[in-house]
């Protein structure tokens, strides 16, 4: 394994040491860990970049598990486990110490805060609806923000949305759509019925099925009866070796090779495939019907 698959394997392991029992456990845990000064980063963080030593890097993420719990929490709203938001942001922290160089006199906690919204953010939008809500970069920035726009408003008046499209940098027609998104809400497709219920309402159950059409079945049936008759007919018609071969070749589960009727009626391959496409040309020619006269 190496030192940066090792880093992003598993949060929990390099969160704590021992088994937590719920997430208030875990915060608790976390806030005991000492934060870093700026001298004490920045060696743990040349020690990783220049030694990929995970053991500084497990310190530098340890140390800022707090501000992942803490950015999680504005996340809670969303109706998603915050244990879970709380994980998809230690990935981005991660993440974030893999990627930070000490050299840029930035601290870690000013890095990370954006891969660990990003993580977040992407697993909100995964997770929040059945279907993907927002999949653009301008839909994904609306989503989080007009969510908390919203928070205080009821629908949107011609004048807001046109501020809100003004200050996020969207049409207000992307402002409308996205409104029409967060008020929606899940379906499910073909969902089971309640207990006390027999049969299912489903969208599924309006649906038709695609030959549910008894004149169709009827036309169907009577079409796949013909062609077979006219198959027979046709295949009584050819001699009885030419016969033998296409159905042999063409019509049994079991077919038969080239060699196999050769040396069955004591000629080649070769001549056997010819056979088998002079049969086939008047097959063709049988099953076709004649033009109509004008």
């Amino acid at each position: 394994m190496t030192a940066s698959t090792a880093l992003v394997a598993r949060p929990c392991d390099l969160a704590l040491t021992g088994p937590v029992g719920s997430v208030d456990a875990y915060i608790d845990r976390v806030s005991r860990i000492p934060v870093l000064d700026r001298e004490q980063e920045r060696a743990l963080a040349e020690r990783y970049r220049d030694q990929e030593d995970l053991a500084s890097a497990r310190k530098l993420v340890l140390s800022h598990l707090r501000f992942v719990v803490h950015i999680a929490r504005g996340y809670r709203g969303y109706g998603l486990p915050f244990g879970d938001l709380i994980q998809e942001g230690n990935v981005g922290l991660m993440k974030a110490v893999k990627r930070f160089d000490p050299k840029l006199n930035v601290r870690l906690v000013s890095f990370a805060v954006h891969w660990i919204r990003a993580e977040i953010h992407e697993y909100v939008l995964r997770n929040w609806r059945l279907v993907k809500i927002a999949t653009t970069k301008a839909q994904r920035k609306l989503f989080f923000n007009l969510r908390r726009l919203k928070k205080n408003l009821t629908w949107l008046s011609a004048e807001e949305t046109a501020a809100v499209a003004r200050d996020l940098g969207v049409t207000p027609s992307e402002v409308n759509e996205m409104e029409k998104r967060l008020a929606a809400h899940d379906l499910s497709f073909d969902p089971a019925p309640d207990a006390d219920e027999e049969e299912s309402y489903s969208p599924a159950a309006y649906l038709p099925a695609p030959e549910a059409d008894p004149a169709e079945q009827v036309e169907s049936s009577e079409w796949e009866h013909e062609t077979s008759a006219q198959l027979r007919t046709a295949l009584e018609r050819l001699d009885t070796r030419s016969r033998d071969i296409l159905q042999r070749r063409w019509m049994s589960d079991d077919k038969a090779t080239l060699h196999e009727l050769a040396d069955q009626y004591g000629v080649s391959a070769e001549r056997i495939r010819q056979i088998e496409a002079n049969a086939l040309g008047k097959l063709r020619g049988l099953l076709t019907p004649e033009p109509v006269p004008a």
